[in-house]
């Protein structure tokens, strides 16, 4: 019975007699129907045994697995003798074949049950559960607890997950999904096994209706006049979307980007090597003293990542506005103001980051997060800088060379005379360890812009930290112009600053000692460091500095 067809349900009462009438004239495919079904879940909770039948295809070693959705679905990663490379076997319940038939049959008509219910939002999960129940008694079925279970993951598999991808973007240790085309296997990057096949692949009617739906759940249109989409998924994760044969010529292809819930923090990028711990204390600093930072490298190199962490630094009560093509920014910070752009149908309802960093500087900020600079949202936002706000934004660029020359070439044209109100710039870079195959991320440089020479009209810079690729560490390379302008300003000796930074450096050691990962927790310490400075530096053994123990006001 569809929604617009003769009479429709109110809530759950359906009339169930009219419906076994209807299943019984047309011969149901349920062999074991009988008058009073059902089943009784009440107090029984599904566990992985009943579920599941893990299997280990023959010809493959098993070097580890673990569960990304349990009790229903885990993984395995092998290792392929015969190619020399490694799998990542995806296990999710099988189903008999009448389990299958049925499952066919509650696709359909839970469909039309969810849209005639009232939802309210979070309550899908247990909606498909308590309508999937209430269909089977309506069908005269009896199913077991564990029966009832299998079959569930694959409603909620469709309904309120990501199909056939679900447990891979259930999997934290996975950053990157992609499909081809038809008919391949989906590949990924997993974290420790880098770049690895599945042995999950789409079939090419299943995968065009898996990239439609894909752009559909995302409030984005998807054809053949319009092949390529550009998306958020639910959750914030990036697509990237063709449909059909019409650009891409192995047919529909989907890459998503994975975003993570739980953002990285200082700690995280300290652990990973991304980061010294001396890096880190010196990016603190200056942000607290409100110096502007771009973020530059590569594709995938963790420019985003690393914007991120650092903006955790931001003195608690400090106003942020923030300005996104996707929402990737996380902060655990009360007075922030979020925007995202928008695509519109029409240039007149598109609403692009110039826009929205216009009207950011309307919110009188003190701090402003930019997504990534690449047009002409960057003279605004130069401007500002110039008058006084904090900014922080990505670029792509590999150098601090290439940032100063897309900065002031065409689509761009920040005037030289602007970029002096840039103090530091960070670049990130995409590698491989020596002898392995395993990817890092690694800043290459910080480099602070240290004003233009008189005399040439060259932009000065000051290299302060290096990355040394043989020793994989990060080296000291000088004194730092940016300590030396925060000692004119506050009236402080050069000397109390070091003996601050010192102080910051242990107590980051500190919160990496102790494994402090929850971006929660880790703004919490900071906060605390702010609020009580003498107790925080007293406990792990660093030396009290009094003019600059004190938060800065606010302006």
């Amino acid at each position: 019975m569809g929604v617009d067809g003769a009479k429709k349900i109110s809530g759950w009462d359906a009339d169930v007699k009219t419906r076994m009438r209807a299943l019984s004239s047309a011969k149901s495919l349920f062999l074991s129907a009988f008058e009073e079904g059902g089943v009784d879940v009440e107090g029984y909770e599904p566990r992985t045994e009943e579920i599941l039948d893990v299997q280990i295809p023959d010809g493959y070693e098993l070097v580890e697995s673990y569960g990304v959705n349990e009790p229903y679905a885990t993984v395995s990663v092998l290792y392929d003798d015969e190619k020399m490379e490694h799998v990542y076997h995806v296990h999710e319940p099988r189903l008999g074949s009448f389990e299958k038939r049925l499952l066919e049959r509650l696709f359909g008509d839970l469909r039309n049950v969810l849209v005639e219910r009232e939802l309210g939002e979070g309550d899908t999960d247990d909606a498909v559960e308590q309508g999937a129940l209430r269909l089977i008694r309506e069908y005269g079925v009896a199913l077991t607890p564990a029966s009832f279970y299998r079959i569930l993951y694959y409603l909620r598999r469709s309904y309120t997950g990501f199909g056939k991808i679900d447990p891979l973007m259930n999997d934290e240790r996975i950053e990157d999904i992609s499909c081809d085309g038809y008919d391949v296997p989906v590949y990924l990057y997993h974290q420790s096994y880098q770049d690895i096949r599945t042995n999950i692949s789409f079939q090419e009617e299943e995968l065009d209706s898996f990239v439609t739906r894909l752009a559909q759940h995302s409030g984005q249109h998807i054809s053949v006049e319009s092949p390529i989409v550009s998306t958020t998924l639910s959750g914030g994760s990036r697509a990237e979307l063709t449909l059909g044969r019409e650009v891409t010529r192995g047919g529909s292809t989907f890459t998503v980007r994975k975003f993570s819930e739980d953002p990285f923090t200082p700690v995280d990028l300290i652990r990973n090597g991304t980061f010294s711990v001396e890096e880190m204390a010196y990016l603190w600093f200056a942000i607290q003293q409100g110096k502007s930072l771009i973020f530059a490298g590569g594709t995938a190199s963790g420019k985003t990542t690393s914007m991120n962490a650092v903006s955790m630094f931001i003195p608690p009560r400090s106003k942020v506005v923030s300005i996104e093509d996707t929402p990737e920014i996380q902060l655990s910070h009360e007075n922030w103001v979020g925007t995202v752009t928008r695509e519109g149908i029409d240039e007149g309802s598109r609403i692009g980051m110039y826009t929205l960093l216009r009207s950011a500087l309307r919110h009188r900020p003190e701090y402003i997060i930019v997504g990534e600079v690449r047009g002409e949202e960057a003279m605004t936002l130069f401007q500002a800088m110039n008058t006084g706000h904090t900014t922080y934004s990505t670029m792509h660029a590999d150098s601090v060379q290439t940032v100063i020359n897309r900065l002031e070439n065409p689509p761009i044209n920040v005037p030289r005379s602007m970029m002096k109100a840039l103090d530091i710039v960070s670049v990130q870079l995409l590698t491989r360890k020596e002898g392995g195959d395993e990817r890092i991320r690694r800043t290459r440089e910080l480099t602070e812009i240290a004003g233009i020479d008189s005399r040439t009209g060259d932009i000065n810079s000051n290299r302060l930290f290096d990355w040394d690729a043989a020793t994989d560490e990060a080296r000291r390379r000088g004194d730092s112009v940016v300590v030396d302008e925060i000692s004119d300003t506050m009236g402080v000796s050069r000397n109390q600053i070091l003996v601050e930074l010192d102080n910051r450096r242990k107590f980051l050691r500190r919160m990496v000692d102790d494994e402090v990962d929850d971006y929660r927790e880790f703004t919490r310490r900071i906060r605390d460091y702010y609020a009580n400075p003498h107790d925080e530096i007293e406990e792990v053994g660093g030396e009290k500095v009094e003019e600059l123990l004190d938060e800065p006001e606010e302006g």
